[in-house]
């Protein structure tokens, strides 16, 4: 009970045990061998407290309509009290390893729209994962440092691998890499991305009202009002393309990230075909 306490407080334990080899028992070092008549030495409480950034990035993502989930090799306990601490568990479920693999591709699809949480994986489940979350239209985003994560991060659409504490498998199977290990770098690579797409689509407007406005002279001078001479010369057209357009357009693609960019819910997914429906 003691053990399960200790679980809930996000705390991972380690068993120690020990066996003295003597004769022929010493020579012998396979597993089936040594790995009996242990005896108990006692046990070793390891706690990895989450990044406080890491509370207020999740919070981010939920107000910018992304839906983060945890996917970790620890016991249900240990992965739940995690989820309270960061605020996974306000909108999401928890499923366990033995769970998923009882379930068929459709049932773990279904699942997933409400799980937030995903305790007991392996490297199996984590492709299943995946595939669900895809199926559901959605586009993925996997971060792993592991040789186990490789076939997830290559399987997502977006493999995104640790640089400092992860493996070159990882790095290698990934699309991009974390300098720092930090998943709040990440939401603020989503934050950067969304203001160069706001600043791209208002350039393009301007452009395109811009030589709309010209294309509408023209038309009403040449076919409407049928004027003896064109009301926009090739020059001044020029003129107007190369100082009132492309300056003002440049400026535009370098504004300052707006306030509220991370609390817009983009209406971007994954066009699902007929045989993953």
């Amino acid at each position: 009970m003691q053990i399960r306490q200790w679980h809930k407080k996000h705390c991972v334990f380690l068993l120690l045990q020990k066996r003295l080899l003597k004769g022929r028992d010493a020579a012998n070092t396979q597993t089936s061998c040594v790995e009996q008549d242990l005896g108990f030495v006692g046990l070793m409480g390891m706690m990895d407290p989450p990044r406080d950034e890491v509370i207020d990035a999740i919070a981010t993502c939920k107000s910018a309509g992304i839906k983060t989930v945890m996917i970790t090799g620890d016991n249900r306990l240990t992965a739940t009290a995690v989820g309270k601490i960061i605020g996974l568990l306000d909108d999401g479920d928890v499923l366990e390893g033995g769970e998923i693999e009882n379930m068929s591709d459709e049932e773990l699809s279904r699942a997933s729209q409400s799980v937030s949480i995903y305790a007991r994986a392996s490297p199996e489940h984590k492709l299943r994962i995946v595939d669900a979350l895809k199926r559901n239209g959605h586009i993925v985003a996997m971060t792993g440092d592991g040789v186990n994560d490789a076939p997830a991060l290559k399987k997502a659409d977006i493999g995104v691998a640790m640089g400092l504490g992860g493996t070159d498998v990882a790095r290698e199977a990934s699309d991009m890499v974390i300098t720092d290990d930090n998943f709040a770098t990440i939401v603020h690579a989503i934050e950067e991305g969304r203001r160069i797409y706001n600043n791209i689509q208002k350039g393009a407007c301007y452009l395109l009202s811009s030589n709309f406005a010209e294309v509408a002279i023209l038309f009403t001078g040449v076919v409407i009002l049928d004027f003896p001479v064109v009301p926009l010369l090739a020059l001044q057209i020029l003129f107007v393309n190369l100082i009132t357009d492309e300056f003002p357009a440049l400026g535009l693609t370098v504004e300052p990230v707006e306030r509220d960019v991370m609390r817009k819910r983009l209406a971007i997914r994954r066009k699902i075909s007929c045989q993953n429906e």
